[in-house]
This record gives C-alpha cells, sequence and structure tokens, in this order.
C-alpha cells in the first residue's frame, strides 16, 4: 500500500521539508498527501502550497469543542486519502477522533530524549536542568502528552555555550534526518508494536 502523509505542523515546517527533501532525492518512499495546521497563516502551509501539496489551515476557534474540530481534520485528512499521520511541529494534544483515525499509524516528533522534558518548551527545559545530553525523539501517539511508545532516539551533546536557539538548531538537524528514517521503516513494514516496546526489523 501506498503511505500517503497527512502532515500536522504548527510553525515553521522545517520538518516537513525534510520529509519533502527525502522523498524527491529517493531516500523516502511515501507521498505528502496533505499538510495540515491548527494555526491559518502556519508558515508550513507556504510550503506545502509551494510545492503543489494540498494545505489547510483549521482554527480551533471555529468549532464549539475539540472533536468536531479534529473531526473537520480527518475530512480534509481523509479527502486526500492520507493513511499516516506526522506530528511535526504540532502542537496541540490528539483527542480520541484525531488518534482513532490513525491507530497505529501516528508518529509524534519532540526535541528532547523522552520521557525527560516532555511538553512546551522541551530544550529550554533542558538547558533549565543543566543536563550535558539531549537530543529528540520519534514516538507513537498515545492519550499522553509525549507518553506514547518510542520509536528512535538520537542524543545531541550540550555545549556550555549553548543557548536555547544554538541547542534547538542543532537539534534540529538531527531531527531533519530521523524523522524521514523512521518514516522509511514504516513504508517498508519493519515496525512492530508490542505493548511499550516498538520492535524495527534489520536493527540490533
Amino acid at each position: 500500500m501506498e503511505m500517503r502523509l497527512a502532515v500536522f505542523a504548527s510553525g515553521e515546517g522545517s520538518n516537513l521539508a525534510a520529509i519533502l527533501a527525502a522523498i524527491e532525492s529517493g531516500a523516502l518512499q511515501a507521498t505528502v498527501a496533505v499538510v495540515l495546521s491548527d494555526r491559518p497563516d502556519c508558515p508550513a502551509l507556504q510550503r506545502a502550497e509551494a510545492h503543489g501539496i494540498p494545505s489547510y489551515g483549521v482554527s480551533p476557534a471555529d468549532f464549539p469543542n475539540k472533536a468536531a474540530f479534529e473531526t473537520a481534520l480527518v475530512a480534509h485528512a481523509r479527502r486526500w486519502q492520507a493513511n499516516f499521520a506526522v506530528l511535526a511541529g504540532y502542537l496541540r494534544i490528539c483527542g480520541p477522533t484525531l488518534r482513532g483515525a490513525f491507530v497505529g499509524q501516528m508518529i509524534n516528533l519532540h526535541p528532547a530524549l523522552l520521557p525527560a522534558f516532555p511538553g512546551l518548551d522541551a530544550v529550554g527545559q533542558a538547558l533549565a536542568a543543566g543536563v550535558r545530553v539531549s537530543g529528540c525523539t520519534v514516538h507513537l501517539v498515545d492519550e499522553g502528552v509525549d507518553t506514547g511508545p518510542i520509536i528512535a532516539q538520537q542524543a545531541v551533546p550540550v555545549l556550555q555555550s549553548d543557548d536555547v536557539d544554538r541547542l534547538r538548531a542543532r537539534i534540529h538537524e538531527v531531527e531533519h534526518r530521523l524523522l524521514p528514517t523512521v518514516l522509511q521503516w514504516f513504508a517498508e513494514d519493519r515496525v512492530h508494536i508490542n505493548g511499550r516496546h516498538v520492535f524495527v526489523e534489520g536493527l540490533p
């Protein structure tokens, strides 16, 4: 089955750009079917439009509740036959309506080594805690905040000269490699889930 991605974003869309670059290079066998955002002015939507990808900014304020908002998102994803969801800088907690549309087929990218520093401002949390190593995590989405089963992680050293912007930039560089790699594992049907444990065929 063709892997058709619904990419959810709330910001610049740099990870969307990394996904598109991996597809264009042949490193990722997938199609970005649609890009969705909770912010109609999100720059990620502009990136999508520049590539001719359907994109929609859906404001939660236009709906009476979270379920109605997520129903609209799911409708857009279904319209373009998306069968896998990628949260790439999407800053809202997914409710049961959205999660239920992509059971076992929804991943999130988080700029920390979970379970440390979940939620917002993970880079700032890491610096405030004085850790020497941070990084990023790709995990399956569940009902919690960055609590789903971990698929892959990569460490990034924290330098004494780091501030939030410097550390975030270095973490982004790693994210841009890790996320397309994990997506390709799914495209190759190498990812198997057993409770909290994720097994990837071919890895030690």
